[in-house]
């Protein structure tokens, strides 16, 4: 198989915070992986713009030891780096004041894409967006992308939403969330959208239950005074998480184009129902051993924030009524792995006995590690002795299926960046996606603060409280058990 690799036009795009951890860990090399497949075309250049005095040599020192430290196989091409560095640009701005804007609108050409990737807080935005109309450097054609946390609640979102509204129109605004830009994530639309073996099961009529999980072996050690005014809830739930369910619930649009993805990813959101109180669990990580505790690692001994949340949702339409979805992630826990498990329903009748009778096909969706799908389904077990059933995945592992273009699966991030190039906004979250979210999650989260809701315990290394999988037994079901 021979992966096609289309180039993107020319671009100029600026970094502002390209000397943050971001820019270095992910952005940066990411875009040498672009350079280095022929994606980005040798017309386009990169220029990182922070408030540290540096050069352009400084510069591409900094991003060749980025390359170094957290590329691939990629990082032993030196001359293919030696090429990128080339096209690389360094301003120091003051994102505050005046400092540096002058020199950053001469860096800039006409007649290329012009994008900017606001890699800063969201305090800055206004600033940033502000300056790049005042001097010009940004016209109608220009896009920029912003980072989460896009708000803390519905007030902040829509006091965000407004800030960039004053300076750029919604089709030039790139609200970057990582996760939709995985192989399988995407790869979730193309089954069920693509096959005709699953969009007839895919409703209340044969699914049973559908299981997302997002779970981390670390805990918050490092972020622990952002994470404690943030917990898992606005971390992770409101966007990770709910951009996740309304891809695998929402309705076939009419066609594969950004604004019809996003609007039947609107309507599933404005579809929830609000949560009850029995039907969530919150927790925090204990301390084991040498190990430190949540609240040790957010240095809060009286922290109330959640590290973990489980809960039951229900989406009110006719696709979908009747279905739970249960949604959790945490921090330090027992594996690593994100998942999405459609659990479809029993035989309507089996004409086996007892536990042969007993088994359930499974369509679980590995976003990581190990990007796949696989498909559980029963068969008899090999070898005399009667009819003996056991459940197999029909496995298709990315890293198997693809052989060694495996190895060339692309970063979540350069596939966003280059769909920012190509004005491509169906992985990118709407204004009114984000509000609506937070519509939804605010009441939550009151609920917990007008309760003193207390989060409880739970080992770390573990799945999470025990209240977590009461949850599910409550039910009658089980979560899937986390593997790495």
């Amino acid at each position: 198989m021979v992966s096609r690799v289309i180039p993107v036009d020319p671009f100029d795009l600026v970094i502002f915070g390209g000397t943050g951890d971001l820019a270095r860990r992910k952005i940066l090399p990411g875009l040498f992986r672009r350079y280095l497949s022929g994606q980005m075309t040798p017309e386009s250049r990169i220029i990182g713009a922070a408030r540290s005095e540096m050069d352009d040599a400084g510069f591409r020192e900094m991003v060749a030891d980025a390359i170094e430290e957290f590329g691939g196989p990629e990082k032993s091409e030196k001359a293919a780096i030696a090429e990128f560095l080339d096209k690389l640009a360094y301003v120091a701005i003051d994102a505050k004041g005046e400092g540096g804007w002058k020199e950053l609108a001469g860096q800039m050409r006409d007649g290329v894409v012009r994008a900017f990737y606001f890699s800063v807080a969201p305090s800055l935005f206004g600033d940033l967006a502000e300056r790049l109309h005042a001097h010009e450097i940004a016209n109608s054609e220009s896009r920029i992308v912003v980072e989460k946390p896009f708000g803390r609640d519905l007030e902040t979102a829509k006091a965000l939403n407004a800030t960039l509204a004053g300076y750029f129109d919604e089709t030039q605004i790139y609200r970057i969330d990582h996760y939709l830009g995985k192989e399988t994530v995407q790869n979730l639309m193309a089954v069920r959208f693509g096959n005709v073996l699953f969009e007839p099961l895919w409703n209340n009529h044969y699914v049973d239950h559908i299981q997302i999980t997002v779970a981390e072996t670390v805990g918050v050690g490092g972020r622990g005074a952002y994470y404690d005014k943030s917990g898992a809830m606005r971390d992770m739930v409101q966007n990770h998480l709910m951009q996740l369910l309304c891809l695998i619930a929402m309705e076939p649009p009419s066609k594969f184009e950004a604004d019809e993805v996003r609007n039947e990813k609107l309507k599933v959101i404005r579809a929830l129902q609000p949560v009850d109180s029995h039907h969530i669990v919150r927790g925090q990580y204990d301390a084991d051993g040498d190990s430190p505790s949540y609240r040790d690692d957010a240095e809060n001994p009286r922290s109330f924030t959640e590290s973990f949340v489980a809960m039951r949702c229900h989406i009110n339409n006719w696709r979908w009524a009747g279905v739970p979805f249960y949604l959790r992630t945490g921090k330090k826990m027992k594996a690593r792995a994100s998942e999405i498990a459609v659990v479809f329903k029993d035989l309507g009748h089996s004409i086996f006995e007892g536990d042969e009778a007993r088994h359930r096909n499974i369509l679980a969706i590995r976003l990581q590690p190990n990007e796949g799908i696989d498909l559980q389904v029963t068969i008899k077990e090999p070898g005399p002795g009667g009819m003996r059933l056991i459940d197999v995945p029909l496995d298709m592992t990315f890293s198997e299926a693809l052989g060694e273009e495996a190895d060339d699966v692309t970063d979540a991030y350069e596939r966003l960046i280059m769909d920012v190039i190509r004005g491509n906004q169906t992985l990118f979250m709407r204004g009114d996606e984000v509000e609506a979210a937070w519509e939804w999650t605010d009441p939550i989260i009151e609920g917990w603060n007008k309760r003193n809701d207390v989060p409880k315990w739970y080992d770390q290394g573990s799945s999470g409280p025990d209240d977590a999988l009461m949850l599910m037994h409550r039910d009658g079901r089980r979560w899937r058990d986390i593997k790495g």
